[in-house]
């Protein structure tokens, strides 16, 4: 039995980390402005999108209370890394922790299509997570919280099952707190166009860098899986440094497995003689789509929100 005092968390070093997150997030989106030519914007994206999956790892130990032990800080830094996703913490925060309780059930199996689905439409869900459109939709969202929140109900996406439920499963006490993360993130990402002078291409092409490669990675930890809420995920590999910048986040299955146990720890919970798969074999994978399934797997939390 793993008990979460065996893991204390890494409170200085997740700071630390946290710091160097925001400030090369801060100079890259700097630079922006001040290149010139796409190779130079290019290299941008990459950057953010190699350190924002980093901070998104950083935020992830937030939402499990797991970047550090006082409730404040832990919640603060989280939110304010979210920024630069950009999106409200404790929306994807609810997503996040809905996706513990839901994973691999009918009403989270982006790889899989029942009878009464419409087949285009799982689709479209996976190939557009596979190409970048999972974190345009998120990152719409912020106007749409703030602008027209009556649209983020249940009511409005009885069509998609996982979309209701996830919908289903938000706390109403965390409304007006959404939607003012949400408002700070426009304001935010305004204030640096604006004050760095960044051209919008410039700004879009280096934010969907992150957006792109997150969200090509969201589904590949689970796809094909046993459909089993803690089993159906695995455990991927990068190369040893990547793994290192992006806090380990690709021992996946651990980490279902062991949700309150922090990232640094991770790795020494494997297997003797385990063999991780590869994270880029894995997304080629998913192209193959979704496939047609009889099995039908409740989602025994279905109704629980999110506290």
């Amino acid at each position: 039995m793993i008990k979460r005092s065996d893991f204390p968390i890494p409170a200085r070093l997740n700071l630390t980390i946290a710091a160097v997150q925001l400030a090369a997030l801060c100079s890259i989106l700097w630079a922006a402005g001040r290149v010139h030519g796409w190779q130079a914007v290019a290299l941008l994206a990459l950057a953010y999108g190699i350190t924002m999956n980093s901070g998104y790892a950083m935020l992830h130990e937030a939402e499990h209370n797991l970047l550090h032990p006082n409730a404040v800080v832990n919640q603060t830094v989280g939110a304010v890394l979210a920024l630069f996703f950009p999106a409200p913490f404790h929306l994807i925060r609810q997503g996040h922790i809905g996706h513990h309780i839901r994973n691999r059930s009918d009403d989270e199996a982006f790889d899989l299509y029942f009878e009464d689905e419409n087949r285009f439409w799982k689709y479209l869900q996976l190939y557009g997570t596979l190409t970048g459109l999972f974190w345009v939709l998120i990152y719409f969202t912020n106007l749409v919280v703030v602008v027209r929140p009556g649209l983020i109900t249940p009511r409005s996406t009885r069509f998609n099952r996982p979309t209701e439920a996830f919908l289903e499963s938000l706390n109403p006490r965390y409304r007006r707190l959404i939607q003012l993360e949400a408002l700070a993130a426009i304001l935010l990402h305004a204030g640096m166009i604006w004050a760095w002078k960044i051209p919008l291409v410039h700004y879009f092409a280096v934010m969907f860098g992150f957006g792109l490669i997150w969200s090509a990675m969201q589904y590949a930890h689970h796809y094909g899986t046993v459909r089993e809420v803690q089993k159906g995920a695995l455990n991927l590999r990068t190369f040893g440094l990547l793994d290192l910048v992006w806090l380990n986040h690709n021992w996946h299955l651990n980490h279902h497995m062991h949700p309150t146990v922090p990232w640094v720890y991770l790795p020494l919970l494997a297997e003797g003689g385990e063999q991780r798969g590869s994270l880029w074999r894995a997304y080629l994978r998913e192209w193959r789509g979704p496939r047609f399934s009889n099995e039908r797997v409740e989602n025994r939390f279905a109704g629980r929100v999110i506290k």
